[in-house]
């Protein structure tokens, strides 16, 4: 994968995002919390390091722009520390999904601010849509997405844009605006033409924005992954992406029924071209297996806003 972003001259978006692709430097924020999955007895719950686990409300607070998105806003969220260990991972993408989803920092998970390195922007950035369901009807293992984005000093950031993408189940993305369309969508002609796993969602007073799509495939040479941007009034505060547990990964891709004809990626975390060998387990997603069998994943991003 390559293109890479760095930090830009302030107030000049078309030079700020020039110079991004050039050196790929920016500080963010992930967010360590801690390991809850354990042996048998796991609720589906992954998580690194470590943080408070407070269980003190089931609500949720979402911000939607797509009127057929599942609304997770009712005070009926399920807890992250029910046990869905049980429960195969459901398919039919986001059509399948039918719980109330907890907001993750509601209830204590992922409120720690750490600084890190950004990543690479990659080569299949393209044209994306405002929106909450990127899914576009497509099948998989159906995932919610919460990011919640906080400042230099962890304050939440009302009003921020967070822009995502990633491949389908096949490893393929879609999109004709990116820098390598032929290697970015295989050059087939229904995935130029698309525009599923794009979008973007703006954050609320508490800095949080959700996204509902389906579970990444992968591609040779990296690991599972999904790429995203933090744009506030204009200007791109930090590029970067965020994967999953190799363990979780395995299980879905030697398991799931749209997943496992492909069989296990030829890439790790801790040999991915873009993922630090040593300290990888920054960049992942805290994730929970709901009662339905969908996933909830969930990380803080901070910039130095």
């Amino acid at each position: 994968m390559t293109g890479t972003r760095g930090m830009p001259t302030p107030n000049t978006p078309f030079f700020r995002r020039a110079f991004l692709r050039q050196t790929g430097k920016l500080l963010i924020a992930i967010p360590a919390v801690n390991l809850i999955a354990c042996g048998g007895g796991s609720n589906g719950t992954t998580t690194s390091d470590t943080t408070s686990t407070d269980s003190t409300t089931d609500s949720t607070t979402d911000s939607t722009t797509d009127s057929t998105t599942t609304d997770t806003s009712s005070g009926s969220a399920e807890s992250l520390t029910q046990d869905n260990s049980a429960v195969d991972w459901a398919s039919g993408g986001t059509d399948s999904m039918s719980v109330e989803y907890p907001n993750p920092f509601d209830e204590g998970y992922g409120n720690v601010c750490d600084l890190t390195d950004a990543t690479t922007e990659g080569p299949c950035y393209s044209d994306t849509v405002e929106r909450e369901d990127i899914s576009e009807g497509l099948d998989g293992l159906p995932t919610r997405l919460c990011f919640r984005v906080v400042d230099a000093n962890c304050n939440p950031v009302e009003g921020a844009t967070v822009d995502i993408w990633h491949c389908d189940t096949d490893g393929i993305y879609s999109g004709d605006g990116m820098q390598s369309v032929n290697f970015c969508t295989g050059g087939d002609a229904d995935h130029i033409n698309n525009d599923y796993f794009r979008g973007t969602q703006t954050t609320d007073a508490d800095g949080v924005v959700w996204f509902s799509t389906c579970f990444p495939g992968w591609y040779s040479s990296r690991a599972v992954h999904i790429h995203f941007m933090v744009i506030i009034n204009g200007q791109t505060y930090v590029t970067s992406q965020v994967g999953f547990e190799d363990s979780l990964v395995d299980e879905i891709l030697t398991s799931h029924s749209v997943y496992k004809s492909r069989g296990i990626a030829d890439t790790h975390n801790y040999d991915d071209t873009v993922f630090p060998s040593s300290g990888y387990e920054g960049f992942l997603m805290d994730t929970h297996k709901m009662s339905d069998g969908s996933m909830l994943a969930w990380k803080t991003l901070m910039v130095s806003a």
